[in-house]
């Protein structure tokens, strides 16, 4: 939650940090964890404090999303597997979302051990996927909050709903289905730093 006035900048750092998640995710993947742990963070924090001031939604915000993003790049070797865990989480929250149905927590946990699981045995391929369809889900969270598609409350807040950019567009899961691919396979087709020394 962030002063409405704030939406467009956001935005746009929403649209830059999937970009680089969804065509270079592996190659910069310490980067990416950064970017997507400050995104958390900043959501968390600022969900939580409530409209109060500017300042204080900004600061707010700014503090989680510091936090966030440390977490996430200090636990660069846990972040294979919460990238995994949170892979396998989404996949079952679209799984039950196409029966018009929440799934039941237990079943989120274990297709998210699962996730974290495959995560680590097949890392590479999994973090190119992963970035590649979580970068391609933000640049359309962030495309729509750009063109006026996100939710402002009466109070001058900007909610961002990730989960549900648009409802009832049943174009949003083509493009992303189509954009991440798109970026897997660039992903895939650049070589690794590691291989170019």
């Amino acid at each position: 939650m962030l002063p409405a006035a704030y939406q467009i900048p956001a935005a746009y750092v929403l649209l830059a940090g999937g970009t680089i998640a969804c065509f270079a995710g592996y190659r910069l993947f310490k980067i990416v964890l950064a970017i997507y742990g400050f995104i958390v963070g900043a959501l968390i924090v600022s969900s939580m404090m409530g409209p109060a001031s500017y300042a204080m939604q900004v600061g707010a915000a700014l503090a989680g999303g510091v936090v966030g993003a440390l977490v996430l790049v200090f636990g660069y070797f846990l972040g294979v597997a919460l990238v995994g865990a949170g892979l396998g989480a989404l996949i079952a929250h679209a799984i039950w979302a196409s029966m018009g149905r929440e799934p039941h927590a237990i079943i989120v946990i274990l297709f998210a051990l699962a996730g974290a699981f495959v995560a680590m045995v097949l890392q590479r391929y999994v973090i190119i996927i992963a970035t590649a369809f979580g970068g391609a889900w933000t640049m359309i969270v962030a495309a729509l909050a750009i063109m006026g598609g996100a939710s402002v409350r009466a109070g001058g807040v900007w909610i961002l709903y990730p989960l549900d950019p648009a409802p009832g567009g049943k174009w949003v899961p083509i493009a992303w289905i189509v954009l991440g691919t798109v970026g897997a396979i660039v992903q895939l087709a650049t070589p690794s730093l590691r291989r170019r020394r």
